[in-house]
């Protein structure tokens, strides 16, 4: 197995950070539906401390695949897919990006105009209380998760369709 990316095939520092991100989402979004609902207490500062941990962790994965994807370019896409499939997955790749980034910066800022303290790149950060400010990116919070949800379902769709459809293994490049 490569390192890196070659030319037909992701290399093992993009897999790793895609799987892990995959892995944390998996686990993070129900948690965070979950928790929704929970009447505050013991067991929802529990789970909450639980998702802020996870949603910092997949703050730092995007960005280090951000610059992954930089210095480390993806594979080309098989020359028979059509031009408007390789659009399409540019643009859900680049959406599942801005979405992640989007939830986790939100849910960050809520945290911080809610009148908590977070270490954000081994910085403690507080910011004055805001509460009108905090419902807003709760709500921003809220609305990505649902886009995110939606993209995951295309991209996981996408690869079931190349692969029933097109004969196209597109997963093996990722595995």
């Amino acid at each position: 197995m490569h390192f890196t990316n070659t030319v037909s095939e992701y290399g093992f520092i993009s897999k790793a950070l895609h799987w892990l991100s995959a892995l944390i989402l998996i686990i993070q979004i129900p948690l965070g539906f979950y928790l929704v609902d929970l009447d505050f207490g013991e067991e929802r500062i529990t789970f909450e401390n639980i998702h802020v941990i996870l949603g910092l962790i997949i703050f730092y994965l995007v960005i280090i695949r951000l610059i992954n994807n930089t210095l480390n370019p993806a594979p080309k896409l098989n020359p028979s897919i059509f031009i408007g499939q390789k659009y399409i997955a540019k643009l859900n790749h680049i959406l599942l990006y801005a979405a992640i980034l989007s939830i986790t910066i939100s849910g960050i800022l809520k945290k911080l105009f809610n009148g908590e303290t977070l270490v954000i790149f081994f910085k403690e950060i507080e910011i004055k209380d805001n509460f009108e400010l905090a419902d807003q990116f709760y709500n921003i919070h809220i609305y990505s998760n649902y886009l995110i949800i939606a993209l995951i379902s295309v991209h996981v769709l996408a690869v079931i369709t190349h692969k029933l459809f097109f004969k196209d293994n597109l997963i093996k490049k990722i595995l």
